[in-house]
Order: C-alpha cells, then sequence, then structure tokens
C-alpha cells in the first residue's frame, strides 16, 4: 500500500530571493496523528497548500497516496484551512446540505452528533457564531468526512481552553485507525498528547522528524519543552 503521503525534493520560491520550502523530503505512513510544528515563517503553510494544490512546486513532487493533488486526491483529503472561505449567510443546516451534496464520503450523521453535543442549533446562520463557535463547526464538518488524510491548520486556535479538550476528543475519536491526521498549531502543550509523531520544520526545511516516543527517550523532555529549546521561544 502507498504511504499517505510522499514529498520529493519538495521546494517552493515565491520570488527570487524567497524560498518557503527547499528541497523537502518527507513519507508519513497511514494510521498516526503528526504535529506539524515550527514558527511563523517556517513553511508550514506553504507545505499545506502544496497538498492541498492550492500552490505548485517550483521544484519536486508531492504524492497523496501515490496521487498528484488534484480533484482525485481530493476525494481522500478533507482539509480544514486556517481561515476558511465560506459563505457565511449560510444556515448550518444548509451547510451540512451543502457538504452531503459535494462529498460523498460526508457522514451526515456524525455531523449532526456532534454538533448537538456543541450545542450548535442548525438553523442559526454561521455569521451569527462567535469565532470560537465558527470554529467548532467547520472542524466538525471536516471531521465527519471519511477521509484518508485530514489536514487541521489550527484548528484550536480561535477557541476557548474549556472547548479544546471536546475538539481534541472529536479528533482522536472521529477518524478510523488508516487514517492520518496532519495538524498544524502553536498550541503545542494542548495537543502533545495525541501525537504519535511530530515534525519541526525551520526555514522550509525539516529538523526533525520523529515519533513522539523517540522524542521523550532520546531527548528526556516533552515535545513543547524541545520546541522551545530548538526555536528559542
Amino acid at each position: 500500500m502507498n504511504p499517505i503521503l510522499e514529498c520529493q525534493g519538495l521546494s517552493k520560491k515565491y520570488t527570487k530571493d524567497t524560498c518557503a520550502l527547499s528541497n523537502l523530503n518527507l513519507i508519513l505512513e497511514r494510521g498516526q496523528i503528526i504535529g506539524l510544528l515550527g514558527p511563523n515563517g517556517s513553511g508550514k503553510t506553504t507545505l499545506i497548500k502544496l497538498l492541498n494544490g492550492i500552490l505548485r512546486p517550483t521544484e519536486g513532487k508531492v504524492f497523496i497516496a501515490g496521487l498528484e493533488p488534484g480533484i482525485e486526491s481530493k476525494k481522500i483529503v478533507s482539509y480544514l484551512p486556517e481561515r476558511p472561505h465560506i459563505d457565511k449567510n449560510l444556515k448550518i443546516s444548509e451547510m451540512l446540505h451543502f457538504f452531503a451534496d459535494f462529498y460523498n464520503n460526508f457522514n451526515c450523521n456524525r455531523a449532526s452528533r456532534m454538533l448537538s453535543d456543541l450545542n450548535i442549533n442548525p438553523d442559526s446562520r454561521l455569521r451569527t457564531l462567535s469565532k470560537g463557535t465558527q470554529e467548532k463547526v467547520l472542524l466538525a464538518l471536516t471531521m465527519s468526512r471519511d477521509a484518508e488524510l485530514y489536514i487541521l491548520d489550527e484548528p484550536i486556535g480561535g477557541v476557548d481552553p474549556a472547548a479544546r479538550d471536546y475538539i481534541l476528543q472529536t479528533i482522536l475519536s472521529n477518524y478510523n485507525e488508516n487514517a492520518t491526521i496532519l495538524l498544524s498549531t502553536h498550541l503545542i502543550t494542548d495537543i502533545e498528547n495525541i501525537l504519535d509523531r511530530a515534525i519541526f520544520l525551520q526555514n522550509g526545511r525539516i529538523v526533525l522528524n520523529a515519533t513522539v516516543d523517540e522524542i521523550r527517550m532520546s531527548q528526556g523532555k516533552s515535545i513543547d519543552a524541545l520546541f522551545r529549546e530548538v526555536f528559542r521561544c
């Protein structure tokens, strides 16, 4: 079986002197929750956009389950961008119907259950909800697809601390064991207990790619502590 994600010599230049990613090589297997971690400007968002076919690489290749990013790969990738572009005048119920019509692998019952657990009225329009509640809605929709790869860009950045545990539990309980989650966040302390692997990006290059257990055994410290040491936070 193909790995869920493979990057071969992946580079992205925005200008002659601005290189967001440089000769990045990466293979991710199925059935993992992976933290994509790095300071601002490290290349995380560029990599995520390349994986989703929003950007095209300057050099190198990307494969999602053996497919180059495109129509077929989008069928198996569920992507939550940091700033989703969605009509905020829609009712939540209308968004459910939209996702159900657009994605064959969308589980409407699962989405409805999560929204009910969060006490979100399906008759509410997205624009009437707080920023944090809007993010909960979009995460519920994203995790209600039976995808092979979930790419979540800052999924807990805008929600209050009390809601983060529920959201992380939602992530854990709503993907199958053969799927992979790639999760980008600055809130490392909140998510490191659910991670199987951590990838550190710096200046468009991978400076660490290891399992959480390997890091703790070899470094004798948490992911958050190692991150602060590497990036001098």
